[in-house]
């Protein structure tokens, strides 16, 4: 019994809230990143993500990649006439000293080729490409299909 309870201790300590971290690299911060649990694996899946260039030069998210999909793309929601599209976006911009979400209604990431579905508290890496700040990697996690957006801590995003 006492096996059981320190080895459930030592998962729970050890198994931070993915949804909720936070990488640095250079004057990129990267937080918050999100996906939702999908059908199966034949359905594309969505990835969210706050960013934030402290930097005092504006930056570009110009790509996504992840072993979780053979196909991710950033696209935005655009609305025209009331009828919703979903281009590619070949970059997203991030002014210097400004944060840019990649949420529902706005810039996402679409995967699509999934290698398997995606269930509740999976998680796989994202590594984000900038134009100048290079190869950024966090952690995603699987959150509900009805999600809208992880329970962080901070208040921030």
């Amino acid at each position: 019994m006492k096996i059981t309870v320190f080895t459930a201790l030592i998962l729970t300590l050890a198994s931070p809230t993915l949804a909720c971290e936070t990488v640095t690299s250079g004057e990129m911060t990267i937080e918050n990143a999100w996906s939702r649990a999908t059908i199966g694996a034949n359905r594309p899946a969505v990835f969210y993500v706050a960013i934030t260039n402290a930097g005092s030069s504006g930056d570009a998210l110009i790509g996504i990649a992840t072993p979780a999909a053979s196909m991710p793309m950033l696209h935005q929601t655009v609305v025209t006439e009331d009828i919703a599209s979903m281009p590619h976006a070949m970059s997203i911009p991030i002014a210097a000293g400004q944060s840019v979400q990649l949420a529902p209604g706005g810039y996402h990431g679409m995967l699509m080729g999934l290698t398997e579905a995606l269930k509740v508290g999976d998680n796989f890496p994202m590594t984000l490409t900038f134009q100048n700040a290079g190869d950024i990697t966090i952690n995603v996690e699987v959150l509900s299909i009805r999600a809208e957006g992880p329970d962080c801590e901070s208040d921030g995003q």
